[in-house]
């Protein structure tokens, strides 16, 4: 599954502190899998609590899945196989964003609207696609892959693609849009081999770094109406960990037992979700965290 990745099951309490400060918040954990799924993933949120995510079934096929309240939609595109879903716009009805693999093994992004699947392929040159956000006002962003393997993200808006490459990057990845116009965007850097991030203002093509603090790789996954952000980072070990940026602090967490996590999606209420194992089930789960 893409990280960078249902029965609502026992929650679990977790305190986590701010990189920055002395201040303790705690998190309910609660974790996400799909009823006969080999693994599952969670990674989209909306703001009704309405959970978007990929689970891989017993022969190994990706199916997308939307999760509201106890009902369970899977999303498998018609123009392939292997449906992987990226995020959920936060209010209004209900949009998705995801890939699935054509039948030349590519991957191709699409969105899914009002049970309408819609192909997003790319700017002229992409020989593979993939679709990783969606705001309120139908700006998508993403990714995609040339004729020279050189990948670059994107923003589709009014049915116009603008690119945007980090300088000294083979791959450039947008993972997140707000309403606002800003873009989480993470990169790996030509010369260490690290992952960084930094926030795309799509309006003046400028960007801010976001990277945690600390973070040997850092994976700036979403960002909400206020601008916070949730992340994937590694420490030095390379073990992947949790954070969110929230108004301002950092703040990193793990689910509780795991050895592997990441946060992929958060809402304007502070909600996230991510994925998950653990060394007795080294398959990925999913959770739900709030405050």
């Amino acid at each position: 599954m893409k990280a960078h990745g249902l029965v609502l099951c026992i929650g679990a309490v977790l305190a986590f502190l701010t990189a920055t400060t002395a201040h303790a918040q705690t998190l309910k954990f609660t974790p996400i899998n799909i009823p006969r799924a080999i693994s599952t993933v969670a990674n989209g949120i909306n703001n009704a609590g309405v959970i978007v995510g990929t689970y891989q079934d017993s022969n190994h096929a990706y199916h997308g899945y939307i999760l509201d309240g106890s009902n369970v939609t899977t999303l498998d595109d018609p123009n392939g196989t292997n449906t992987e879903t990226g995020h959920c716009n936060l209010s209004g009805a209900l949009q998705v964003v995801g890939s699935y693999t054509n039948s030349a093994g590519k991957s191709v992004g699409f969105l899914y609207s009002n049970g309408v699947y819609t192909d997003i392929p790319g700017p002229a040159g992409a020989v593979s696609s993939f679709a990783n956000g969606i705001n309120d006002d139908g700006v998508i962003v993403g990714g995609y892959t040339d004729a020279g393997n050189v990948t670059s993200a994107f923003v589709l808006k009014d049915g116009k693609y603008t690119t945007t490459t980090i300088f000294m990057a083979q791959i450039t990845i947008a993972s997140g849009i707000n309403d606002s116009g800003n873009v989480t965007v993470f990169y790996v850097n030509g010369l260490t081999g690290a992952t960084r991030s930094r926030l795309y203002n799509s309006s003046t093509n400028t960007y801010q770094i976001i990277d945690v603090s600390g973070a040997r790789d850092s994976l700036a996954t979403n960002i909400n109406s206020a601008g916070d952000v949730s992340y994937q980072w590694t420490d030095a070990n390379y073990v992947s960990h949790a954070a969110v940026l929230h108004q301002g602090t950092l703040y990193r967490f793990d689910y509780p037992g795991s050895n592997y996590d990441y946060a992929q999606g958060i809402n304007d209420t502070i909600q996230m979700v991510g994925g998950y194992t653990t060394v007795s089930n080294p398959q990925l789960a999913g959770f739900k965290a709030s405050r």
